[in-house]
């Protein structure tokens, strides 16, 4: 450690911090414009200058590593001069665009100009102009304000492995843009609006909707994949206007996936905003009684085992505990969240958790992914994953999936297929060798590799493994599987399962019941149900499942309710209400516990927190909200399956359309135009249409 004075202050830091991190240490702000915690340093924008007794001249503070005995001053006339010059020359190109720009009111060059800057230039030469340059439908550029701090070139090569931006010409002939002009190929492109400190970089879809000081704030919770990332829903009146990443380093960081970020309009398209009946073949609008009282005279006509629910990938905790609660009053055990027929094994929770943790990702010194692509499963999740391949120590990839995926860091291809991991599990395989060797290997199960035939098959050979590698330990746990929505394991954690004698989805599209619930399950293909099966669609699109309904019940979005999520780690997070939902939706527990009242079988809570106190009964992890204890594994007892019953069939993907894989997404206009530009598919088509 090394003793540094700051201002008169003494601060200890660690050796090889820096001069800019000890001023911090110290409680002194320092400005900076092309400085980023979470990238390389540049040392470019000049903005952190500080004086270092003895020292000629103003240093660079974020460059320059701090040595014991250090006397530093962050405000002496040198240190004041020196940042005016600074933001002089800065704004000797910079366009008075700030009445325009939506960077306006949150930008660090109006914030720093006003803090650091001075009240006149003695520039009078005409400014330059630059070309826009074009990197995709995200993101809209004026970078005429570019002041070249190289943020957004870092950030494309180090986080989102996607070196396609970069800088051409020197000094005030310097542009940034793509070589040749194309959209950015990444799931993280938002991220760059984010940090570039100027309005370069603003969202196109946003483009002068709001100011920041009308917009209402509200922390929430992502959905859209099974991350759970941090965000804040900013709103006005009745519409989400934009969603941002807040920082939890303990999940994502301060990133976000493009789907989660851009997905917003599809929050007003297409949306169930009153009840509908089909009447003579033909759905028409009802009222409340009016639907409530055609579901009752189809239920009460049934007996239980004739009934059957299933819960969609986006729904939150609450609504699936009423939901099953329901079903038990009514005698039905027919229950099952696994809409694409994954064999999860629910009896112990780390059968289908990530439970190496997403910070533990980090920790870990060889990793092999099986039948999966974080990239476009889990985009924040996978550059984690970068973040620990590019860190300087040895940290080998193993890949069994489809050829020609990128996954932003080296990866060996070991196979396509089961072959491939029965190959590791039997005489000594090389990269099975380097998993044994490693100190804190782990294991990363794809979903869409146990939905499949052989899926419990999958996951035992995969436990089976673990086991053999080491990645089974009291003091670390390197199995993991990958699941790919935020309301997956919360329904996991309920037990919404077959429960003894209940028949899972498979069974109940075979015919085995006569009602079917469908809580926003929209991931399978509605197709499948049989024409007899009487539908109750409950959900907050127009999606797949609902021009096959014959009751619609419109509930909320996660933006439009208080609800309870866990993301794949386990770790449970709670959601909040930015918009009231549109016409007459409700929040889907209220829809459950108000029907459960209309045919006499009334569910024991009114309110919310009486609910949750139902969830926290259900499930103790419930109790816990947004922390996570690090697991080991002291029961190597596998799950259920025989790893010998391994199929040939090579593994598939679940994502292949990263832009349009949920009901929100598909709904969205601006997915679409990212569906159409990078992968060209054209847009989902849905069975409402």
């Amino acid at each position: 450690m090394a003793k540094v004075t700051v201002d008169g202050i003494e601060v200890e830091v660690p050796n090889g911090a820096t001069v800019l991190q000890a001023c911090e240490a110290a409680g002194k702000e320092i400005p900076r414009f092309c400085y980023h915690e979470r990238l390389s340093i540049a040392g470019n924008c000049r903005m952190c200058l500080v004086e270092l007794e003895k020292a000629p001249k103003p240093i660079a503070s974020c460059a320059y590593p701090v040595a014991d005995g250090m006397v530093i001053r962050t405000d002496s006339p040198m240190v004041r001069n020196a940042r005016r010059g600074v933001m002089e020359f800065l704004l000797i190109n910079h366009p008075l665009d700030c009445p325009i720009c939506d960077q306006g009111g949150e930008c660090d060059l109006q914030d720093q100009a006003y803090g650091y800057g001075m009240d006149r230039s003695r520039y009078r030469e005409a400014k330059r102009a630059v070309k826009d340059k074009y990197v995709g439908p995200l993101i809209k550029t004026i970078m005429t304000r570019c002041i070249h701090c190289t943020r957004c070139i870092r950030f494309s090569q180090e986080v989102a492995g996607v070196p396609e931006l970069g800088a051409t010409g020197r000094g005030e002939a310097m542009e940034v843009g793509t070589y040749v002009e194309q959209a950015l190929r990444t799931e993280l492109s938002g991220n760059l609006i984010d940090i570039c400190p100027v309005g370069a970089l603003t969202s196109r879809p946003y483009a002068f909707a709001a100011r920041p000081w009308e917009l209402r704030k509200t922390d929430s919770v992502d959905v859209l994949d099974a991350v759970g990332c941090n965000i804040r829903v900013d709103s006005r009146g009745p519409e989400v206007l934009r969603i941002l990443p807040r920082t939890n380093d303990a999940v994502n960081e301060e990133w976000l996936g493009d789907r989660s970020r851009f997905a917003l309009d599809g929050l007003k398209r297409r949306r169930l905003d009153r009840p509908w009946v089909r009447r003579d073949g033909r759905l028409l609008p009802a009222t409340w009684p009016e639907a409530f009282a055609a579901i009752a005279r189809r239920l009460t006509a049934l007996p239980g085992h004739r009934i059957g629910a299933v819960a969609g990938d986006l729904a939150d905790a609450e609504s699936v505990v009423a939901l099953k609660d329901l079903m038990t009053a009514l005698g039905s055990a027919n229950l099952d969240c696994r809409q694409d027929g994954a064999a999860l094994d629910a009896s112990r929770r780390d059968f289908y958790l990530f439970n190496t943790t997403i910070a533990g990702i980090e920790e870990a010194d060889a990793l092999l992914i099986i039948g999966s692509n974080p990239r476009v499963e889990a985009p924040v999740l996978n550059a984690r994953i970068r973040k620990r391949a590019i860190a300087g120590r040895p940290f080998p990839v193993g890949y069994i999936g489809p050829h020609g995926v990128n996954l932003t860091y080296p990866a060996a291809h070991l196979g396509e297929g089961p072959a491939a991991l029965r190959a590791l599990l039997g005489a000594a395989h090389p990269f099975a060798e380097t998993l044994r060797k490693a100190d804190r290997p782990m294991l990363i199960l794809g979903r869409g590799a146990v939905a499949r035939a052989d899926g419990a098959a999958v996951l035992a050979a995969a436990w089976q493994l673990a086991t053999e590698t080491g990645m089974l330990r009291p003091d670390w746990h390197g199995f993991n599987l990958l699941h790919l929505f935020g309301g997956q394991v919360g329904a996991l954690d309920l037990g919404f399962v077959p429960g003894e004698g209940g028949k899972d989805l498979a069974a109940m599209l075979a015919g085995d019941v006569d009602a079917l619930w469908l809580l926003g399950a929209d991931g399978f293909d509605p197709a499948r149900i049989p024409p007899s099966t009487f539908v109750i669609y409950q959900g907050h699109h127009g999606d797949r499942a609902a021009s096959r309904a014959d009751v619609i019940l419109p509930g909320a979005a996660y933006t439009e309710k208080d609800g309870t999520y866990v993301n794949t780690e386990g770790r449970v997070q709670r959601g909040y209400l930015s918009v009231f939902p549109p016409g007459e939706a409700r929040e889907d527990w209220k829809i459950v516990r108000a029907f459960s009242e209309g045919i006499g079988k009334r569910l024991p809570y009114d309110d919310l927190d009486a609910l949750r106190a139902r969830l926290a009964g259900a499930n103790p992890v419930f109790g816990t909200i947004g922390t996570l204890e690090r697991r080991g594994c002291a029961d190597t007892r596998g799950p259920a399956g025989d790893p010998a019953a391994l199929g040939e069939s090579p593994f598939v993907l679940p994502i292949t359309n990263y832009y349009q894989a949920d009901a929100i997404s598909r709904a969205s206009d601006t997915m679409a135009e990212c569906a159409r530009i990078y992968g060209g598919a054209a847009p989902a088509k849905l069975a409402a249409e």
